[in-house]
């Protein structure tokens, strides 16, 4: 079933659209769940909380890729299960790491300055867009995907340092884009 049919089912209040949605896109959301929480449980209860915000927020939501609203449900809902588990705890350092990597990219705005969402997305595709297929692979496999560095330097055959020298510099970049943009730290 293709996504439009899967929404039609939603705007319809139609319950089989949540069976063709976990159908569809349970490996891909797993996948981001899995690698942030590694516990299958706490994978699979988040995947069920994504199935059921998609089926609360279709109508009024009329998501333009299915497959990014449902990856950025489960990553959220996943970011947010990861800090309710470690609160108070030390957490584990790959998470720490992606997070303090993250934290570099925190960029502010203004109410007046403040870009829709729209326009940020359009940032952030203009930009990924001009990396090589190799840079934009190694920075979405970090940051949307999480996966660890090691992960991907035995996937793209380089050192760690490599990738994280690579990682580093992209992130200054699309920085720097951002602040051009109109964002201020």
């Amino acid at each position: 079933m293709n996504d439009d049919e899967i929404i039609n089912l939603f705007l319809k209040r139609d319950e089989n659209g949540i069976i063709e949605l976990s159908t569809k896109y349970h490996p891909y959301c797993y996948k981001i769940a899995w690698n942030l929480l590694a516990n299958r449980e706490d994978a699979e209860e988040c995947l069920n909380d994504t199935w059921f915000s998609v089926w609360s927020q279709i109508p009024p939501t009329h998501p333009s890729v299915l497959a990014h609203f449902c990856g950025r449900i489960t990553r959220n809902l996943s970011i947010d299960r990861l800090r309710k588990k470690f609160a108070g705890k030390r957490p584990d350092v790959h998470m720490t790491d992606v997070m303090e990597e993250m934290e570099q990219l925190n960029v502010t705005y203004t109410v007046e300055e403040q870009l829709a969402e729209k326009e940020l997305m359009e940032t952030i595709n203009r930009f990924l867009e001009e990396m090589s297929p190799k840079d934009r692979n190694i920075f979405v496999r970090r940051y949307w995907f999480l996966d660890p560095v090691s992960a991907i330097s035995k996937r793209h055959h380089m050192s760690a340092g490599s990738v994280k020298m690579n990682l580093y510099r992209n992130r200054k970049k699309l920085l720097k884009l951002l602040e051009k943009e109109g964002g201020r730290i």
